[in-house]
């Protein structure tokens, strides 16, 4: 059986919402992810024009946990969030893709030219 990507192996919630009676603006905890996917997220929601405001943290080195805060201009800021994880997914797909291409192609008995 295939394990659920959005729950933890303890039935933990990877990902849980805060946020008040406006949909522009919202708190995300994300369960253990940390600088690696919160700085990409920032990075990526950050050139969406409609995002106004995007940072994350990290409470703590030892907390295996990274909150994301979203403010936007008139879109839900769960509507920016998803759309910046599925461009990062593309862009990893799309790394993924060249990388195991070029490993196809190589050689090592070609050396350097």
């Amino acid at each position: 059986m295939a394990s659920d990507p959005t729950v933890r192996r303890d039935g933990i919630p990877k990902l849980r919402l805060e946020g008040n009676a406006d949909e522009t603006c919202a708190t995300f905890f994300i369960e253990d992810e940390d600088h690696t996917l919160g700085n990409a997220a920032r990075y990526i929601m950050a050139k969406s024009l409609d995002v106004e405001f995007v940072g994350y943290s990290v409470p703590h080195p030892t907390e295996h946990r990274m909150n994301i805060r979203v403010q936007t201009t008139g879109s839900p800021a769960t509507q920016a969030l998803r759309t910046s994880m599925e461009a990062l997914i593309s862009m990893c797909d799309h790394i993924k893709r060249t990388y195991r291409n070029a490993l196809e192609q190589y050689d090592p008995r070609d050396g350097p030219e």
